[in-house]
């Protein structure tokens, strides 16, 4: 009998890209003309994984978000990878928005993601183990057509396909 080939679902993000993309927009606020001294500001907490700016305006935090979102996409992390909150009216009249970066796959989108892949008919068997999904079949030809398909679907966080063997 042939081996098994197989694949692991995850989401992931590279905290040290995202914190260089951090404190690249630090920079960048601290010397454009039109946000300098106008009291806007960003925080990055890597281990509550988290993100939190505030400014004077919700324009101006939109366009410090907008810079955060630029150097995220030069970095490679996907704009899915951070969910943002509406802004909130902070004290003395600011706006706060804060932002989590969302890692591992949830029970409820695995098991979403599971039933799609079954959806397919596709010989394959599907594992969930914790925030991955393990993808397993004796034939590397469906394996790429289930890669193929869910990379054409949108599940509000971004995949990566890892241990191909």
């Amino acid at each position: 009998m042939a081996k098994d080939s197989s694949f692991d679902v995850v989401s992931e993000v590279d905290l040290q890209e995202v914190d260089n993309a951090y404190q690249q927009t630090v920079r960048e606020i601290s010397q454009r003309y039109d946000l300098k001294g106008s009291g806007a500001s960003i925080d990055f907490s890597k281990p509550e994984r988290s993100l939190i700016i505030q400014a004077p305006a919700d324009f101006v935090a939109r366009q410090v978000l907008d810079i955060l979102n630029s150097k995220l996409i030069k970095r490679g992390i996907d704009l899915n990878a951070v969910s943002w909150d509406a802004p909130q009216a902070a004290a003395g009249g600011t706006v706060r928005v804060s932002g989590r970066i969302v890692e591992g796959i949830d029970q409820a989108t695995a098991k979403r993601i599971n039933k799609e892949i079954r959806d397919q008919k596709l010989k394959v068997k599907v594992t969930i183990e914790g925030d991955k999904l393990r993808v397993s079949s004796a034939s590397k030809d469906a394996l790429q057509q289930v890669i193929t398909y869910l990379r054409g679907q949108d599940y509000g966080q971004p995949l990566q396909f890892t241990n191909y063997r």
